[in-house]
Order: C-alpha cells, then sequence, then structure tokens
C-alpha cells in the first residue's frame, strides 16, 4: 500500500501531466435535511415520533451533455463548483476542478472525528462499548441528529453509527466532549491530526462541520482522509456502507444514495451547508480498483447523487489500471566491481500499476538508470539505482530499484588478480 504521505506527494506531481481527459461562513442550517434547533428547556425533550414515510424521489432529470458543462483543469466538465478524483493505488489524478480552492467542509468535516475514533479504537483507548453521557449542548444541536436524549449514555458503536449514517451533529458533540472535553478542544486535535496525514489546507472548528468563521477545506484534502481511514482502518470502514440504521425507534437512511445507485460504492460522507452548496465525498471499488471522489457545490441533493454517479462512471469507464511491473520482477543484471558474481540482478521492489486510458494499446518503456559497476560487497534489498518509465503520452514515472541478490566481495587474491588485470589491461577494452 501507498504510504500515507506518498499520495498526497504523488497526486500533486502528477496533476500537472494528467492526460485523462478571507472566506464568510454564515450560521445557516448545515445537514442534508436541516431543522431549527429545539428551544431550550428544564426539562428533556418530548421523544420525537419516527419521520412520516418519504414521498417517492421525482425522476432524475437527464445528464446534461458533456461538451455543455464547466470546465475542470483536469478531466470533463462537471456542474460541481469544487470536484477532485483520484486512484490512490498509482495517485493517478483523473478530476481536478478548483480542488485546492478552499471551501466550506459541512459533514464531510465529521470524517475527521470519525477517524479520530479509529485512531482510539486501534491504539486500543476506546472500546466499542465505551459509553459517553449526553450533554444540554449536544441534544439541542440543529440540524441532521440521532435524537439523543440528555442524560442518555450511548456505546461509541452507537455513535460511530449515528455519525455516519445518521449523520448526527448531536452524536459529534457526545464524542467531541468524550474525547477532549470540550468541542473547542477536539477541534484542535482535529487539525493537529489533519496535518499529521498531510491534510495541507484545511481548518476544522467543531466536530460535526456546522459553519463557523475560519472553518474550510479543500476538495483534494478531503480526498487524503478519505483514503487514510480506507486504507489504515479496514476494519471499522465497514460502518460506511451501511445503508440505514435505526436508533431511538427511529429509522434514519444513509444520504449517500450511491450506496444502492452505483455498483461498488462503499461510503463515505455527503454534506450541505447554504454556504458551499451539497457535496460528497465517495468510493468505491470495481475489479479489486478503487476511485475516490470529491464534488462540492451543487445544487440539490438529487443532482448530487446524479453528478456523483456519472463522474465516477466515468472514472471506472474510461481509464483502467495496467500491472507494468510484479514485485520482484528484474529489470536489468548490473555488472559487479569486485565482487563474487560478476552480475547482480536489479529488481523492483513492489508491484507497479500505472492509470492509464481504456484502451491504450501500447505499453510502457522501462530504461535502468544506476552507477555501475557496483562495487562489492552487495546487500540483497539495497537501494542500487532507478527505473524510468516512459509511457505512451511521453510521461514519466521513477521507482527505485533495488539489488535482487546478496554479491560477496572477492577473495583477497582474486581481488588483486583483477585490479592487476583491470590497471594492465584495461587500456585495450
Amino acid at each position: 500500500m501507498w504510504s500515507l504521505n506518498r499520495l498526497n506527494r504523488a497526486a500533486l506531481a502528477l496533476l500537472a501531466v494528467a492526460s485523462l481527459a478571507g472566506l464568510s461562513l454564515t450560521a445557516s442550517a448545515q445537514q442534508d435535511t436541516p431543522r431549527k434547533p429545539p428551544a431550550q428547556s428544564q426539562k428533556p425533550p418530548v421523544k420525537p415520533r419516527a419521520p412520516a414515510a418519504a414521498k417517492p424521489a421525482p425522476k432524475e432529470a437527464a445528464a446534461p451533455k458533456v461538451e455543455s458543462l464547466p470546465p475542470s483543469q483536469v478531466g470533463i466538465g462537471t456542474l460541481a463548483r469544487h470536484a477532485f478524483m483520484v486512484d490512490p493505488q498509482t495517485s493517478t489524478v483523473l478530476l481536478f476542478k478548483d480542488a485546492e480552492t478552499p471551501m466550506p467542509p459541512s459533514s464531510m468535516s465529521k470524517m475527521m472525528t470519525i477517524y479520530i475514533i479509529f485512531d482510539e479504537l486501534a491504539a486500543g483507548r476506546l472500546k466499542l462499548d465505551t459509553r459517553f453521557r449526553v450533554s444540554e449542548k449536544a441534544r439541542s444541536m440543529g440540524g441532521s441528529r440521532m435524537f439523543l436524549e440528555v442524560g442518555s449514555e450511548p456505546t461509541v458503536e452507537d455513535l460511530i453509527k449515528g455519525i455516519i449514517i445518521l449523520s448526527g451533529n448531536d452524536a459529534c458533540v457526545v464524542i467531541a466532549e468524550g474525547l477532549a472535553g470540550s468541542e473547542d478542544a477536539f477541534a484542535e486535535r482535529m487539525n493537529k491530526r489533519a496535518k499529521e496525514i498531510g491534510m495541507t489546507k484545511t481548518v476544522f472548528k467543531n466536530a460535526s462541520g456546522w459553519p463557523a468563521e475560519g472553518q474550510y477545506t479543500t476538495a483534494r484534502d478531503l480526498a487524503v482522509l478519505g483514503w487514510h481511514t480506507i486504507d489504515n482502518y479496514p476494519q471499522y470502514y465497514k460502518y460506511y456502507s451501511e445503508t440505514n440504521w435505526t436508533y431511538n425507534n427511529i429509522r434514519q437512511e444513509n444520504r449517500n444514495r450511491l450506496l444502492k445507485l452505483t455498483p461498488g460504492t462503499d461510503g463515505l460522507k455527503t454534506g450541505h451547508t447554504e454556504e458551499g452548496g451539497y457535496g460528497q465525498t465517495t468510493s468505491a471499488v470495481r475489479d479489486g480498483r478503487r476511485l475516490i471522489l470529491v464534488v462540492n457545490g451543487l445544487t440539490s441533493m438529487a443532482e448530487r447523487a446524479q453528478e456523483t454517479a456519472r463522474l465516477m462512471e466515468w472514472g471506472f469507464r474510461e481509464s483502467t489500471n495496467i500491472t507494468v511491473f510484479r514485485g520482484g520482477d528484474m529489470l536489468v543484471e548490473a555488472p559487479v566491481w569486485l565482487g563474487a558474481q560478476e552480475t547482480v540482478p536489479l529488481v523492483i521492489p513492489k508491484t507497479v500499476q500505472l492509470t492509464v486510458p481504456t484502451g491504450q494499446g501500447a505499453a510502457p518503456r522501462a530504461v535502468a538508470r544506476f552507477d555501475g559497476p557496483i562495487a562489492a560487497p552487495i546487500v540483497k534489498g539495497t537501494k542500487i539505482g532507478t527505473a524510468v518509465v516512459t509511457l505512451p503520452d511521453n510521461r514519466t514515472v521513477e521507482y527505485p530499484l533495488e539489488a535482487g541478490a546478496d554479491v560477496p566481495r572477492m577473495g583477497v587474491f582474486s581481488r588483486v588478480a583483477t585490479m592487476l588485470r583491470h590497471y594492465m589491461f584495461g587500456w585495450m577494452s
């Protein structure tokens, strides 16, 4: 798997060559189903009724023609104001539209709240059956809610589901207060973790993404967060694929419609603010290949679902991954100086895949670069040089070359004889 920083570096580096195709925030209701916060009261709120059955969704409008859509810097046009799609296995950017421009994170910032929970679970400092008490502040949160009651003590697993599936702002506050004492202190922790994983243009102000002055992120940063979640915590990532959940006798659906609409979708998170519009970070896997897509700035839930599905289908349809080398493949044999063997195999240590346009026929070309002959002794696994892979569109990508075998030094007499031959007769070669 790629290292945590490799995606960050490679995604930006490949952006320029990819050829596959003062922020002011208002305190508006910030989730997909905004509700007015309940009035403050000394008594616990009456347990809410289950929402009425939803009306049938209107028939989706036909997708607009690609040529009529606002253009992207990389990839096809899109209705989204911000868009970023990456193949994390190869770090290839397929779609980039103002993906480094600050935007409101909305409920997509809940992915960082969840990421910190996963950190704690993996470290053993938290358990799924750990319970946190619900405060009045948590109960009074507006927007999307889990409908927690003051004084109740839901488990961490309940809160995970409440945040991921129900997008509960109340659940976020419970976690923040339970892990850090206050939401402000938890936001500091979120920002520290964001920097550690390479989210270079993100500032969190709270655990839920509720609009706050000075809170922002970018589409690229959210993709980085999504990939770290998937790559680091596969044992917990499964919660992102659940389509509905019932808590407090209230059943709610996951707002990520792609879980049902687009084959292979297994997460992550939707969001909405009046300032930023409708957005979504989503990921899907087909035939072992994963794509991560972030969009924001769409005008409705329906448009978000339709546009996200269209872009994801485009990503899988128009590009594919090819295996250039398998781990341990020898690229060349390099001459050895004063070694027990005359040559040493130079190998690619890990499988190398590249993302290319679907149907591309020409194979990449690979050249080994190293300083030789290589002086013995040589230890297997030592980095010796670089494999420079030239793609059919003349892009180049470099990968390390390692010694594929141990090569000990010659004995003393053999070394002396070899050096004499070199100095006496080497000029004739």
